[in-house]
């Protein structure tokens, strides 16, 4: 069991899209709609179902085939730079995240896939002294860091710069980015292991973070308060 909330919606879950989602390919607007409803696939976010009516025409191009899934059967279409599956019985198209050039909720790009609306992510300052070490070499310690809290990842402890050894770490050319903090714009490694990395520019709610540095803590060693915390075993990073 995790010390930390878990996403709760089961596969075949799901729920109305309150907000307006549109895609751009080529610069242009190829789904606009209103309409959309989150399908979860599988834990631990849901899929963006757009209504056939709300894509642009031209877009989706049958390729004959079918693909079964547990939700449903599909058809087969190309769809900008790759693919999306239609469902008749729901007259909705699932399309692959890098189909399209990007994706909006209201104004706002999202990355890498859809938001779950049972997910939070908060950022919140704490006076609790973290350290950081790996193989007994200290690489960041303060009494003022930025704790992110994200549902189903283990609590993400932010250091202000001056906090961290940086003579221990290799800047990486590794970038990343999360639907819920925006792209990294920087990252560290250990005998070429990323374990390190910041957002300089992160979207709006997680702005206490612009320009610390987080740590894995799956393969660091964390000690908050004097107490060694157990590495936590998650198939995400960052």
């Amino acid at each position: 069991m995790t010390d930390y909330p878990l996403p709760f919606v089961p596969p075949g879950g799901s729920a109305p899209v309150p907000r307006r989602i549109r895609a751009l390919l080529d610069g242009q607007v190829v789904v606009d709609t209103q309409n959309a409803i989150y399908l979860w696939e599988f834990p631990p976010y849901p899929q963006y179902y757009i209504p056939l009516g709300d894509v642009t025409d031209g877009v989706l191009v049958d390729t004959g085939e079918t693909k079964v899934f547990e939700h449903g059967v599909a058809r087969v279409h190309t769809a900008g730079r790759g693919k999306a599956w239609v469902y008749d019985e729901l007259g909705r198209a699932r399309f692959q995240w890098d189909a399209v050039d990007s994706w909006f909720e209201e104004d706002e790009e999202v990355f890498v896939h859809p938001r779950n609306p049972y997910s939070r992510c908060d950022a919140i300052r704490s006076d609790r002294h973290v350290q950081v070490s790996r193989d007994g070499v200290v690489l960041a310690e303060s009494s003022s860091t930025v704790i992110v809290f994200e549902t189903g990842l283990p609590p993400r402890y932010y250091f202000p710069r001056l906090a961290v050894n940086f003579e221990h770490l290799t800047p990486s050319d590794t970038r990343t980015a999360c639907p819920y903090k925006g792209r990294t714009t920087g990252y560290w490694s250990i005998d070429s292991r990323d374990l390190a990395w910041s957002y300089d520019f992160p979207t709006a709610p997680l702005l206490p973070i612009a320009g610390l540095v987080a740590f894995l803590n799956e393969h660091v060693d964390l000690t908050i308060d004097g107490v060694p915390a157990e590495r936590p075993v998650t198939p995400f990073s960052a």
